[in-house]
């Protein structure tokens, strides 16, 4: 604070105090340059950075975060008859994308559950996908490098999809499609945050400060921005997160035999390595390791980056006694109860290059927000919880998120409520919290289960996983959770 300001301010009160009149050019003058400070009290000085500008445009919801879960949040409430009428602001830090169509694969993907796509499908994001490319998986094999231990998914190729492979840019390009229909929805990129003042209170307006000098207001505001999220830092919600000291390393690989819509994964003794199927004859590679390895494997030449790729895959690890004996009890004592106890193993392809330039690497970690409401306020997607990417349900948990909140929004404002009410916004709460922190520590729990070399958890983790394969209501009720039955 500089002494004219001071100057002035003692000036104003003065006035105010004495009940003098200020000259109308000394007014004028104040009014001119100092148009953005409040005045109230010789000790106090308040810049007002909400009235910058004059554009205080408002909005029923301002989404925050133009990713795949924010962008598809927009294009759900704009598409839900209750809440089609409603004035919507989405707001995206980075440039606009043009999206271009190309033979070569991203080497970012997600793996879509049922529900995820049902989202897509009834927003009419889906339909552009598929008319372009996907690719379903109908098995997945799971394996323990430390042990002949293994899972299978819809081994008997009889049921439906496990997944759906999608390349991130082409699911963002889909729902900007049906989005750019939408007429209630205005876009705006290079959106950076500056400021965000939350009402924390029922049916007073948050507003947002931009960077650019541009604020708004909305009755219910939603942060969709992302691990680094500014709306949740602006609730003070605490937010438990720690570092696995892991990356996850992407690539595009090609493959020496072709393959039919199988996924594998192996648990590997510092990590899990996956490949997920692009075409017959292409997979999306994910691998994650130790961030000192990773960060090696990025730098090593194109032939020996595969060379270790195919060790990960094939390399034969010392059977530890204990764990051997173990297994050939378990396998004997389900063969005395006449149950199958031993699993038909199908090979993966071996990798025979790597697509130029998608080799890249990105830190894992996990992260949870204890709340996901406020007053008018709310949080979806990696703002509310991050987790490692070796299930798949990163994303999935996003999409989860957008079905239910839209839904309890709809149903808030068909109740005559306002649409920022916490009675409702507690509900959504309440159903993805039941949802997520399961699933969030189930995998955070197999993450540590599986890093650890000790014989009598190898022996524990190996009899679990191939008791799940043998007792198929256990492993239908994983199939049916990890397709995000429970998020309706």
């Amino acid at each position: 604070m500089n002494y004219l300001h001071i100057s002035i301010n003692v000036i104003v009160m003065a006035a105010i105090y004495t009940k003098y009149s200020l000259p109308n050019n000394t007014l004028s003058f104040i009014t001119k340059a100092y148009k953005n400070t409040i005045f109230f009290g010789p000790n106090h000085i308040v810049r007002n950075i909400f009235n910058q500008k004059t554009n205080n445009e408002a909005f029923d919801i301002i989404v925050v975060g133009g990713g795949m879960v924010g962008t598809t949040l927009a294009c759900a409430l704009a598409n839900n008859k209750c809440l089609q009428s409603k004035k919507i602001l989405l707001l995206e830090a980075g440039n606009k994308q043009k999206y271009v169509s190309n033979d070569q694969y991203s080497n970012r993907v997600v793996a879509l559950n049922k529900y995820s796509k049902l989202l897509l499908s009834n927003i009419g994001a889906w339909k552009h996908i598929q008319s372009h490319r996907f690719t379903p998986i109908v098995k997945m094999q799971i394996w323990d490098a430390y042990s002949d231990a293994m899972l299978t998914f819809n081994d008997d190729y009889l049921s439906q999809a496990l997944a759906y492979i999608v390349e991130n840019d082409l699911l963002l390009h889909a729902v900007h499609t049906q989005l750019s229909k939408k007429k209630s929805v205005t876009i705006i990129n290079n959106a950076k945050v500056e400021h965000i003042n939350l009402s924390n209170n029922i049916g007073i307006d948050s507003n947002i400060l931009l960077k650019s000098g541009e604020n708004f207001k909305a009755k219910l505001l939603i942060g969709a921005d992302g691990q680094m999220s500014k709306v949740r830092d602006a609730m003070g919600v605490k937010y438990v997160d720690w570092d696995y000291d892991q990356m996850g390393i992407v690539a595009t690989v090609k493959l020496c035999e072709t393959i039919e819509n199988v996924a594998w994964q192996r648990f590997l003794p510092n990590g899990t390595i996956a490949l997920l199927p692009l075409t017959n004859s292409l997979c999306s590679l994910v691998w994650c390791i130790t961030t000192e390895e990773a960060k090696r494997l990025l730098q090593i030449s194109e032939e020996e980056f595969i060379d270790n790729l195919n060790d990960a895959f094939l390399k034969v690890y010392p059977k530890d006694e204990l764990v051997k004996c173990g297994m050939q009890a378990f396998k004997k004592l389900f063969e005395n109860f006449q149950l199958p106890s031993a699993v038909s193993r199908q090979l993966q392809p071996s990798i025979a290059g790597i697509v130029d330039g998608s080799r890249a690497a990105f830190p894992l970690g996990f992260g949870h927000a204890l709340h996901y409401v406020q007053p008018g306020v709310a949080l979806v997607g990696d703002a509310a919880h991050r987790v490692n990417p070796l299930a798949g349900q990163g994303v999935n948990l996003g999409f989860g998120d957008v079905t239910v909140l839209v839904e309890v929004l709809a149903k808030a404002v068909n109740n005559g409520a306002l649409i920022g009410d916490t009675t409702y916004l507690h509900n959504y709460e309440s159903i993805r919290l039941k949802y997520n922190i399961p699933t969030m520590l189930t995998i955070d729990a197999l993450h540590r289960l599986y890093k650890t070399t000790a014989s009598p958890i190898i022996l524990a983790r190996s009899l679990g996983l191939q008791l799940t394969n043998i007792v198929k209501p256990l492993k239908n009720f994983l199939i049916k959770h990890a397709a995000g039955t429970e998020n309706i």
